[in-house]
């Protein structure tokens, strides 16, 4: 028998092997360590999903270089934004000539500015866009619409469902310079019924600052989108959330919600009527072929 296939006795292979005989029967506790971590890490990025080596580290009370191995060793990455998508149609077109009202003062009675602008929800690989409209003096949202893309008729929907339920049109109507907003059906409704148009300076977000702030704060509050398997379940749940926050979230700034808000207002100021929708222009609105297809 060769010595290849004769068992060599673990004194003789160690000393081939230059250890020592103890070590021939050490089995590494590394990777159980490392899959135990696993496990750990696992636990908070579920609680948290955002969180990165630094924080695992922080909430694990490990080092960082012992979390960010054995995150990279199981592709356990942290989650991140999606990609704002491109509004081609948008580059380089010159700016409008449209005043910003909200840089100059603030509004004192409801529906005198209404705001609009819209968002973008990442679910399971595809886009769903938000609009609203939106009270500057109450900060309640009057209207909101859930599309697959964004034409004019995302943000054309919202404005006619605000204007048709208040039964009020707003002095001035204030938005980014979006295609959306100065497309010729938005543009022609605000005609109609005599509303000023309001534009933040392009690429300036923070002229829009209240509807900035209204989807920083729903979209945290709102939380992970794709926990919901079906579209319809994802657009229920964006509505109901919507409501809640006009008509049940306590708003800091006035200290209840800005239904109720409305509603203490309009009490004690009885003869604030505000600028009434005719009967003309409800039924040219209601008439209009441009206007049908949205409503």
């Amino acid at each position: 028998m060769s010595e290849s296939t004769e068992q060599v006795p673990k004194a003789e292979l160690a000393r081939r092997l230059g250890v020592s005989r103890g070590s021939l029967y050490y089995q590494h506790k590394q990777p159980d360590k490392d899959e135990e971590l696993r496990l750990l890490i696992e636990a908070v990025m579920l609680e948290n999903p955002g969180y990165g080596h630094r924080r695992v580290a922080d909430a694990l009370k490990i080092s960082k270089e012992r979390a960010r191995r054995v995150m990279r060793k199981y592709h356990l990455k942290p989650a991140r934004r999606a990609k704002a998508p491109r509004k081609v149609e948008d580059e380089g077109r010159p700016p409008e000539k449209y005043p910003s009202v909200t840089t100059s003062w603030c509004p004192s009675v409801p529906h005198l500015v209404w705001a609009s602008d819209f968002t973008y929800i990442s679910w399971h690989g595809i886009f769903v866009y938000l609009a609203t409209i939106l009270d500057l003096f109450t900060g309640e949202v009057l209207a909101a619409q859930v599309m697959l893309s964004h034409p004019a008729e995302l943000v054309l929907r919202p404005l006619l469902a605000a204007l048709l339920r208040t039964g009020v049109v707003p002095e001035w109507f204030h938005s980014d310079q979006g295609s959306e907003y100065i497309s010729e059906a938005v543009r022609a409704l605000l005609e109609l019924v005599g509303t000023q148009v309001s534009m933040s300076p392009k690429q300036a977000p923070w002229r829009n600052g209240s509807q900035e702030s209204f989807f920083g704060r729903f979209k945290v509050e709102f939380g992970d989108p794709e926990r919901f398997e079906t579209l319809d379940q994802l657009v229920e749940a964006l509505y109901q959330h919507i409501a809640y926050f006009s008509s049940v979230r306590i708003k800091n700034r006035l200290h209840m919600s800005p239904l109720e808000f409305r509603k203490r207002w309009m009490a004690a100021h009885p003869d604030y009527a505000g600028k009434k929708l005719s009967r003309r222009q409800r039924r040219l609105i209601l008439e209009k072929p441009a206007f049908e297809i949205a409503l």
